[in-house]
């Protein structure tokens, strides 16, 4: 169950990208224990026998039909080896004219930089370019030979590769000025809106259902659902397809306990358990509980307590027909333990992919207790404001959502924008990204030490493998970025000094000193703990995840909202919920961290005016209207036939 692209989420070897979470895309860095060898499930002895014999077959074919051909092949052959002289010989006459013409273009090119009309006089006791200054010394070709000399061998070399060193004083000093400069200009307009007349073309459909109930007859299924609150809202959403296709009733499901997120809430205490099994009862069939007798079998003797194990990351759905069906029926319930991101999103059939969608977008509703806090704190962001943004009702129930509204503000009153902020950079995710982030040997210290006891499995794997150095994981963009990076984006985008940013994520690596460029430059940066009072927030105090449903309804609820980590579930949550509901009017911005780092990494040199236009242009890249790529989360990219319909 290990993260990210991502994503984005394959057992946990080691590429540039090095686990599942810097895949982007889409778990979290909760683990649970690499798959080290075939499963119950597994074939491969079967295939390997297989394989085996249709080579063998194979061979035995060829050396028959071999005899038979050679003769009529020998003549192909020869005119083949004519037609191939002839056109190794015209590439290599035009590598040839192409060698020539760039070597005499690179002279030219040398003898304009020296200051040369005319070819120079290579005499070594000439002196070039005189100093007009009599008193200045003179420097001969000799002295200039030797300096080339050294320049080529360097040259020879490459150059030496750019290493982060976790600071960005020069930067962070340029983005001060230019905020302060034009804090009364006004900001670019593609922040605040969608740039795409497209995306209004795209409406919500998944409530539309073409099928009869199932009536759940081949047995139960139970899960409990790993991670955060927003990986279990995946892994929830994936075993109500699970169900239906497998004509299975379904128990309301349940939360592991991790020591990561160290939240005991269950899955009532932040949905609607009633308004999830009534919205989906024309789907699938849904109970609070086991039967009394099957209550008392113990499932892992019977074989039906099925971990993530057990199941391939993003099986298809043939994997459960073939393999948890049969056990369903044999012994009338499975257990899925450990449950996350173990069904794939293609190739699935039409219906089982909307069902998808109606589940993450209509039938999981939060508890009244969070609605009205989340109503609260989007209250006071837009600082009463006198409009409903189209995600409201969905967020928090039409009931809380006339609640942001300011009954006393006039029409002309106008309501504060807000732009929020996911900054992953919580120690869970920086100890698992593996990269470093400019705290020395103090902070290698800390996070081995939390690796060792949180994440074992990959602690071991940088122990016993060569792992991708912390510089490389930085230049393939699979680094979540940290405060001063998030900063210079959204300064670099042209957001001005007096925007109202809010915060979501809960316990900065680094605390409120790692916050400090983001405050600086940022004044009205605001987080949940700051805009709600102390108790309003003691309901939340001790449930991590609850307090996670609150920023994701902060973040949905916002005129702009900024990823930092696109591995994030919050943020391709947030991002799909607002792609669904806002009617194209509700802007994401998702930078390409592989580009971004690019631009970092010339921090000592790079000037502001260039790196805005830079920042402005990779960013720009990604705001399009994207309809959802094959094998890509409908969670995140909701615009496709099964979940919207489009206009056009």
């Amino acid at each position: 169950m290990a993260t990210e692209r991502p994503d984005e989420e394959k057992p946990e070897t080691c590429d540039v990208r090095v686990q599942d979470r810097i895949q982007g895309g889409t778990t979290t860095p909760v683990q649970s224990p690499t798959r080290l060898g075939p499963t119950r499930f597994s074939e491969v002895a079967g295939d390997k026998l297989r394989n085996t014999g249709s080579d063998l077959i194979g061979s035995i074919s060829s050396w028959i039909n071999g005899d038979l051909n050679r003769k009529r092949g020998k003549r192909k052959r020869i005119r083949t080896a004519k037609t191939a002289a002839c056109v190794i010989a015209l590439v290599g006459f035009f590598i040839f004219v192409n060698w020539f013409m760039l070597s005499q273009l690179h002279e030219g090119r040398a003898w304009l930089r020296r200051g040369f009309s005319k070819k120079p006089n290579l005499n070594p006791n000439v002196i070039l370019n005189p100093d007009p200054n009599p008193t200045t010394k003179r420097v001969s070709v000799k002295v200039s030979a030797s300096v080339q000399h050294g320049e080529k061998k360097k040259k020879k070399m490459g150059k030496p590769k750019k290493k982060y060193n976790g600071t960005y004083g020069r930067m962070l000093a340029f983005a001060s000025h230019a905020l302060a400069e034009g804090q009364d200009k006004l900001e670019p307009k593609e922040l605040w809106r969608e740039p795409k007349d497209q995306a209004l073309a795209w409406k919500p459909c998944a409530d539309q259902r073409s099928w009869k109930p199932n009536d759940g007859k081949n047995g139960y299924i139970m899960v409990t659902a790993n991670g955060g609150i927003n990986q279990q809202r995946v892994a929830v959403c994936n075993i109500v397809v699970v169900a239906r296709m497998l004509n299975a009733t379904l128990v309301v499901p349940k939360f592991m306990f991790s020591d990561v997120w160290t939240d005991a809430s269950q899955f009532g205490d932040i949905y609607q358990v009633e308004h999830f099994i009534k919205y989906l009862s024309p789907d699938i069939k849904i109970v609070k509980k086991l039967p009394k007798e099957l209550q008392s079998l113990d499932l892992e003797a019977i074989g039906s307590l099925v971990t993530d194990m057990d199941v391939m990351k993003e099986a298809k759905p043939g994997f459960y027909m073939k393999h948890i069906l049969p056990l369903l029926l044999k012994n009338r319930v499975v257990h899925f333990f450990g449950f996350g991101n173990r069904l794939a999103f293609d190739p699935i059939p039409f219906e089982l992919q909307r069902l998808r969608c109606r589940c993450n977008f209509h039938a999981l509703n939060f508890v009244p207790k969070i609605q009205e806090t989340g109503a609260i704190l989007v209250r006071r962001l837009r600082d009463s404001g006198s409009h409903l943004a189209p995600v409201d009702p969905y967020l928090v129930g039409p009931k809380f959502a006339s609640f942001i509204l300011d009954k006393k503000a006039g029409p002309l009153h106008k309501a504060s924008k807000y732009l929020a902020v996911h900054l992953r950079f919580e120690i869970d995710m920086v100890a698992h990204s593996l990269c470093y982030f400019g705290g020395g040997d103090a902070e290698k210290t800390e996070l081995d030490a939390y690796r060792e006891k949180h994440f074992p499995t990959l602690a071991n794997l940088t122990k016993t493998t060569k792992m991708p150095s912390p510089d490389d994981l930085r230049t393939e963009g699979v680094c979540p970025l940290s405060p001063e990076e998030a900063v210079l984006m959204l300064a670099g985008l042209g957001f001005n000094r007096r925007t109202r940013v809010f915060i979501a994520g809960a316990n900065i690596y680094g605390g409120m000193k790692r916050l400090a460029a983001l405050t600086s430059l940022y004044p009205n940066l605001v987080t949940k703990e700051n805009i709600l009072s102390q108790t309003e927030l003691e309901p939340f105090k001790n449930f991590s995840s609850q307090l996670a449903v609150l920023d994701f309804i902060a973040c949905a609820a916002s005129d702009a909202f900024a990823m930092t980590d696109s591995g994030s579930q919050l943020s391709s949550l947030v991002s799909g919920y607002r792609i669904y509901y806002g009617a194209g009017k509700m802007p994401t911005i998702r930078p390409n961290k592989r580009r971004f780092s690019d631009i970092l990494l010339k921090n000592n040199t790079i000037e502001w005016k260039v790196f805005e236009q830079r920042v402005r242009k990779t960013v720009r890249q990604t705001k399009h209207v994207l309809v959802r790529p094959t094998g890509r989360s409908v969670y995140r990219y909701p615009r496709c036939k099964e979940c919207m319909c489009s206009e056009d």
